[in-house]
């Protein structure tokens, strides 16, 4: 695997709202499709919102159709206090703190190396320890309209 850089940040805490998703993390766009259906039913599909996906469990450890995921979206704070939840949409919160973020160019299904290098060398090597929290994707670029080759993903790793 090729070298990456990893930068560690002190990242705010985060409101996001989101759609929870079980089964292979590949399979999230499925949540994805239904959140941004709920957010243009409520006009809030716009160029300023960030999508986020948090990932809870380990896929080397837990079935690949137990893996528990959630899409979300994180809206500028005066747009999130005017907006009234319902199903399948709810509020997530996201730890603040210090986090390894890893800049990952390219297809999602590339994504899977990424995270065995981020914690399989990086983590090793750096002395550093995970915190009690899911790790997060912020999507920098849509997919809708970036060749996969073009995606950019910051992938955050918390740390204690």
């Amino acid at each position: 695997m090729a070298m990456h850089e990893v930068a560690i940040r002190h990242l705010e805490p985060m409101e996001i709202l989101s759609v929870d998703h079980v089964g292979p993390y590949m399979q999230i766009g499925n949540a994805f499709d239904a959140l941004c259906g709920w957010l243009a039913k409520h006009n809030l599909l716009t160029a300023d919102i960030r999508m986020v996906g948090v990932y809870y469990d380990d896929p080397s450890v837990v079935e690949e159709n137990a893996l528990r995921s959630k899409a979300g979206v994180l809206l500028p704070e005066s747009v999130r206090a005017s907006v009234t939840l319902s199903p399948p949409v709810s509020l997530t919160h996201v730890k603040g703190g210090e986090y390894a973020v890893l800049r990952h160019q390219g297809p999602y299904a590339d994504m899977p190396a990424a995270y065995q290098w981020l914690y399989g060398t990086w983590l090793v090597q750096s002395g550093r320890k995970v915190a009690d929290a899911p790790a997060f994707e912020a999507y920098l670029n849509n997919p809708r309209d970036t060749a996969p080759a073009d995606l950019i993903t910051e992938i955050c790793l918390p740390l204690v």
